[in-house]
């Protein structure tokens, strides 16, 4: 299943964070795919404030993951740019975060081909023009329930 949406500006694009926040639950794998300035820290900042994190948020190139942690769990925020080699990511211990209770969210998946395994859903952001064409794709049954009732 796909599904596409037209995200004007940035608030929208904090805007569709916000709804898909209200269906994250542990265990789920989110991957953000799209150029540098394409809006996937801004739709990170939405499903966190939607969640109540009022500090700022912004990618963590440098540390590659940042943690926030909520009363419905961790939602842990990864930027790969800087990866060099997918194996990087196992002195990480990013297999402790995706098997621990909390939601991954991971920008520049592809830098961990070969370690990652499959997202629920992946969300593939493109300029169109001065907006963005959002494309949200299920993955599993898991990633069902993160899109249910988007279409």
């Amino acid at each position: 299943m796909n599904i596409v949406r037209v995200v004007p500006d940035a608030q929208s694009m904090e805007a569709l964070g916000a709804v898909l926040a209200k269906r994250l639950h542990a265990g789920q794998l989110v991957f953000l795919h799209g150029e540098l300035g394409a809006g996937k820290t801004t739709l990170v900042r939405g499903v966190l404030r939607a969640l109540g994190y009022a500090g700022p948020v912004k990618s963590p190139t440098y540390t590659l993951v940042e943690p926030y942690d909520f009363d419905s769990g961790p939602i842990y925020h990864f930027d790969l740019y800087r990866v060099e080699d997918p194996g990087e990511l196992e002195f990480l211990g990013i297999r402790d975060y995706l098997e621990g209770q909390g939601v991954c969210i991971v920008e520049w998946p592809e830098r961990g081909v070969g370690i990652l395994p499959a997202a629920d859903v992946d969300v593939f952001i493109d300029r169109v023009d001065h907006a963005r064409s959002v494309r949200l794709v299920l993955n599993s049954d898991d990633g069902a329930a993160l899109l249910s009732g988007l279409e």
